[in-house]
């Protein structure tokens, strides 16, 4: 009994010590809410509304037939309609300046942001990226002060790190929800260009799209793009653009460095794989890891830094790179004129070289060449293939030749369904290399029995006969 005794008062005198460690010292931290940092944030979380002209076929009930539908389909009359839709966004800055999704006001003809507190402005879009999927938005906040979020860095995430989302989920006003990070640098997604994302538990729904994902200092670390769901609502699997994406849209955006797809960002040129295993245990690796060099154009950045075929870049500016996925994301951070460090592994040895961030070259000149009375081809515009092009049109396999760069609203050419984009390839049995050869060649054509043309449209070619 003694002893029972003895080990009770020895266990009763050390839980006071023990437990005072972790006993809550005031009633905030009894409470352990989220609604100090939800105060903090949720003033500068804004819902957006859009609405956008959209055309398409009027639906006939005999178009759903196999036998009936090809007889509709060429004489089913277009017909506009507008669109709406809605979003979210936070602001940057007092000045009016919101970040939000690219799909959320892509091609809208009107933008209406509503605040936290009710109040309604219109804004105008001030750049629409679609590579990252990123967009911004101005309004002009008529003397109001404008309240503000802070961009944090997603670099110092670890999965199980808690965040809150927020957005305006199926329009039914400003809601916040919880979650942890899921995992990091997430890739083959095929959402955007840089498949590279934060991938999140707490619920995002349709209308999240452009909300802040918030870490519990209150800094922005991500903008919430997109879901995994089969039936339309949240599955507990959310992805976020990372806050470096969003300031290096910022910073591109200050210094006017765009083009007609969105930012202007780095050329790598190089093209590069992801170290499968196969790949990682004939180089001698333990695991797959890094991206693997295949081609290195001449005299460009890559090129210059001493980049190599056949080399493994493993990190960049001491960051350990999982995929080419990855390394494509880390480039396209960089400030344009900046350098990173390289590191790699050729012929077995570990090596370093300084890559420059640069811009894409316009070799060959653009040499724009508008078509106006060659028939089918009258109204379309062409330009010379370049690096620069390639960035700007979003090009698949097509490095060099001449591609569509407008359409004139109504001409011959735009009714045949020539569009912007499309590379011309060849015409009959002549391979088109430059936009003054394409128009000597037009000029010689013999069009009696129709136009051969061949066409590269995404990254497929087609060879189609016009009359």
């Amino acid at each position: 009994m003694k002893l029972l005794l003895a080990v009770f008062l020895a266990i009763f005198c050390v839980l006071p010590a023990t437990a005072q460690d972790v006993l809550p010292e005031s009633a905030a931290q009894v409470k352990l809410s989220y609604a100090p940092l939800v105060k903090q944030v949720a003033p500068a979380v804004v819902n957006i509304y859009t609405k956008r002209v959209v055309s398409g076929r009027s639906i006939n009930p005999f178009m759903n037939d196999p036998f009936f539908a090809p007889f509709f389909e060429d004489f089913s009359p277009m017909r506009k309609r507008v669109e709406q839709s809605l979003g979210s966004g936070f602001i940057i800055d007092t000045s009016g300046l919101i970040v939000t999704n690219a799909h959320v006001i892509k091609d809208a003809q009107e933008i209406v942001v509503v605040l936290n507190d009710g109040e309604e402005f219109e804004a105008k879009s001030v750049l629409v990226d679609g590579p990252s999927d990123l967009g911004l938005l101005r309004i002009d906040p008529k003397g109001k002060i404008l309240p503000t979020v802070r961009l944090g860095q997603s670099e110092a995430l670890e999965v199980g790190d808690i965040v809150i989302a927020i957005g305006n989920p199926f329009g039914v006003g400003q809601t916040v929800t919880s979650g942890i990070v899921s995992a990091l640098a997430r890739s083959n997604t095929d959402i955007n260009d840089f498949d590279f994302f934060i991938q999140t538990d707490a619920a995002i729904n349709p209308g999240n799209s452009g909300g802040p994902l918030v870490a519990l200092d209150g800094s922005v670390v991500g903008v919430n793009s997109a879901i995994f769901s089969k039936t339309g609502g949240s599955l507990g699997i959310g992805f976020a653009i990372p806050a470096e994406m969003v300031n290096a849209v910022l910073a591109a955006e200050k210094s006017g460095q765009v083009s007609k797809r969105g930012v202007l960002r780095p050329w790598l040129g190089f093209s590069a794989q992801s170290v499968t295993a196969d790949i990682a245990t004939s180089l001698g690796f333990e695991r797959p890891m890094g991206a693997l060099v295949a081609d290195v154009t001449k005299d460009g950045p890559a090129d210059t830094a001493g980049l190599k075929r056949g080399d493994v870049i493993t990190a960049i500016d001491g960051r350990a790179i999982r995929d080419a996925e990855e390394l494509k994301y880390r480039i396209a951070t960089l400030p344009m004129g900046s350098h990173a460090s390289l590191s790699l592994r050729r012929d077995g040895a570990d090596k370093t070289i300084l890559f420059t961030a640069s811009p894409p070259p316009e070799t060959p000149t653009r040499a724009p060449v508008t078509i106006k009375d060659h028939g089918l081809f009258s109204g379309v515009t062409v330009i010379n293939v370049s690096p620069a092009v390639i960035e700007e049109m979003g090009l698949a396999n097509q490095n060099d030749g001449i591609v569509v760069y407008a359409v004139l609203d109504g001409s011959p050419a735009q009714r045949v369904g020539l569009e912007a984009g499309d590379g011309i390839i060849a015409l009959g049995n002549r391979r088109v290399t430059d936009t003054a050869q394409f128009e000597r060649l037009l000029a010689q054509y013999d069009a009696r029995r129709g136009w051969v043309i061949t066409i590269r449209r995404d990254g497929r070619d087609q060879t189609i006969i016009l009359r």
